[in-house]
């Protein structure tokens, strides 16, 4: 709550400077007491979310089939005919903020090179360093490198289920955290080509689930099911960790934003 309690003692501070050091106080301090009416309003709501989310979170989670939703028909084939070996652990991160009266989320384009996951939309994130304490951790540090983001200020809720990716045998534990205002971002370029702000309505959406013929970097065209938002394509891991996500989110006919 530090920097939620940090904007509303600045938002005070302009009330009493505007309100009392102009003539007509009680017209400014009508108009000041609207913003922060609403301001506190977004506060509160972003905390019902937030604890709802916690209490979700702590129920079994939707898991593999949830993941399958987003999955592509030649992903489906390799999750059950290939068995991971020792793969390279790694961790995502789902960072959730509230801005504009909305509640947030980013991913990030990855730059074009020499991989098999160039120039496609991921979560930040990476793989385990021996230097990290745990997979959390490892998904903070990553999104500090990549994005920028002050770790210290995200609150970690809880891991959803981890996804195993055949073609770089990386298995991905992706956890959901939150900021409690809008973070400060700085792409790292040689990481990040873009971040991109989702907001999370725009993920419940139904409208935005589509199907789109992709063309993989060995030249194989696959049609996948994917979210398109903003002109932006959601697909592959990605978009199968954002499906359980989403499912936690509606499950039950009980949405819990």
């Amino acid at each position: 709550m530090q920097l939620v309690r940090k904007e509303f003692i600045n938002l005070w501070r302009q009330i009493f400077l505007i309100t009392f050091m102009t003539s007509n106080s009680t017209n400014n301090l009508r108009l000041k007491i609207v913003p922060l009416t609403r301001f506190l309003q977004r506060v509160m709501n972003f905390e019902v979310f937030t604890s709802k989310l916690k209490a979700e979170l702590e129920k079994p989670l939707p898991g593999l089939q949830a993941q399958l939703k987003m999955s592509s028909c030649k992903r489906i084939v390799e999750l059950f005919i290939k068995e991971p070996i020792n793969p390279t652990q790694s961790s995502v991160l789902i960072l959730l903020y509230p801005n504009d009266g909305n509640i947030w989320f980013v991913i990030t384009l990855r730059p074009d090179y020499d991989g098999i996951h160039s120039g496609q939309i991921s979560l930040p994130g990476g793989k385990f360093e021996i230097s990290d304490q745990s997979l959390s951790q490892t998904a903070l540090r990553e999104a500090k490198e990549e994005i920028g983001i002050d770790p210290d200020s995200v609150k970690i809720l809880a891991p959803l289920t981890h996804l195993y990716i055949p073609p770089s045998n990386f298995l991905v534990s992706p956890f959901i955290g939150y900021t409690e205002s809008r973070p400060v971002f700085k792409a790292d370029p040689t990481e990040v080509a873009k971040i991109i702000e989702i907001k999370l309505s725009d993920l419940k959406n139904p409208d935005n689930i589509r199907s789109r013929k992709i063309t993989l970097k060995m030249g194989i065209n696959i049609r996948v099911p994917c979210w398109e938002i903003n002109g932006n394509i959601i697909w592959g891991a990605t978009a199968m960790i954002l499906s359980e996500f989403r499912e936690l989110l509606l499950r039950n006919n009980n949405p819990i934003l």
